[in-house]
């Protein structure tokens, strides 16, 4: 159960718009389908989707609890980064689904973790969460943190929200960006148009994205990037905006790209942390794929022909 207080800033606006933007991990219309089996009460009574909230309103919000999946171990090769009694931290490959969900019952990060780890994974993300703190899109690769234990992942996730924890990125984006380095300032939230993107809203929550040129070529820039929050899809969605999205992305570009390989050339490259238990700080890196790789080397020879 979810409660929210409306504030002035927000009153005037329907009910199902507000807790879509409130609520990231839920559509708008999954809001509607909640409201209509009387989930969601607006001072503990019915309300209707077109219900435009006021001032002081409660609203409570019941979500429906997730379909069951039995999670399973399976034996599929990760990269280990590091490892010790604490936490695990691995090189996730492009393509792979974090943690089990409706469409995707198994053969995720979560699967295999479980086979390395076997019974010893924080129990704070849930039952089909075990040990995840922070996730990647499915099509992103590089660097991840999972929890062995729940005090890892406690002082882990307070890190995260106190923004302790450095990420760094490579990304590849389609044109040559002009700025040798600059700031995003853009807030996120669900796309007005199409409630299974995300985009930059009036309404969104705060997002911060740096970047820094690494390389220029014709028609393709190298970017690192660092991230002082952690929105769905914030990388994406801001180069995208600025008119610079990631090669690759099928959701925020056409997904075409010259080398012919399926994802976004995104890569999580590395973290700088403190051990959760040792208080020691680490500084870990995930090896950029190859296929990544590759196409800068192409790029490179491109500029040394010239």
């Amino acid at each position: 159960m979810k409660e929210f207080i409306v504030t002035i800033e927000d009153a005037g606006t329907r009910i199902d718009a507000y807790l879509a933007n409130k609520n990231e991990d839920i559509s708008r219309v999954a809001i509607q389908r909640l409201i209509e089996k009387e989930k969601v009460l607006v001072n503990s009574k019915k309300t209707k989707a077109s219900y435009k909230i006021q001032n002081g309103d409660k609203i409570s919000i019941e979500k429906e609890k997730a379909q069951e999946i039995e999670l399973k171990a399976q034996e599929i090769p990760i990269e280990i980064i590091y490892e010790d009694k604490d936490i695990i931290v691995v090189n996730k490959p492009k393509g792979l689904v974090v943690h089990p969900a409706n469409g995707n019952p198994d053969g995720t990060l979560v699967n295999a973790i479980m086979a390395i780890c076997k019974d010893t994974l924080s129990g704070i993300g849930g039952e089909i969460r075990p040990g995840i703190v922070h996730r990647l899109d499915k099509d992103t690769s590089g660097i991840l943190i999972i929890a062995k234990n729940d005090k890892a992942h406690i002082n882990l996730s307070e890190q995260i929200k106190n923004h302790e924890i450095e990420k760094t990125y490579i990304a590849l984006v389609k044109g040559k960006v002009k700025e040798t380095e600059a700031t995003i300032n853009m807030p996120i939230g669900r796309s007005p148009k199409d409630r299974k993107k995300m985009a930059v809203v009036k309404s969104g929550k705060a997002a911060i994205t740096h970047f820094k040129v690494l390389k220029r070529y014709d028609q393709y820039t190298l970017l690192e990037i660092k991230i002082e929050t952690g929105r769905t899809h914030q990388i994406r969605v801001h180069l995208s905006q600025i008119g610079y999205p990631i090669v690759g992305d099928s959701t925020y570009s056409n997904g075409k790209n010259q080398w012919n390989e399926q994802g976004q050339f995104l890569h999580a490259k590395s973290l700088k942390f403190l051990h959760p238990i040792t208080k020691k700080e680490m500084y870990l890196e995930a090896e950029i794929p190859k296929y990544f790789q590759k196409a800068i080397e192409d790029l490179d020879k491109q500029i040394t022909k010239q």
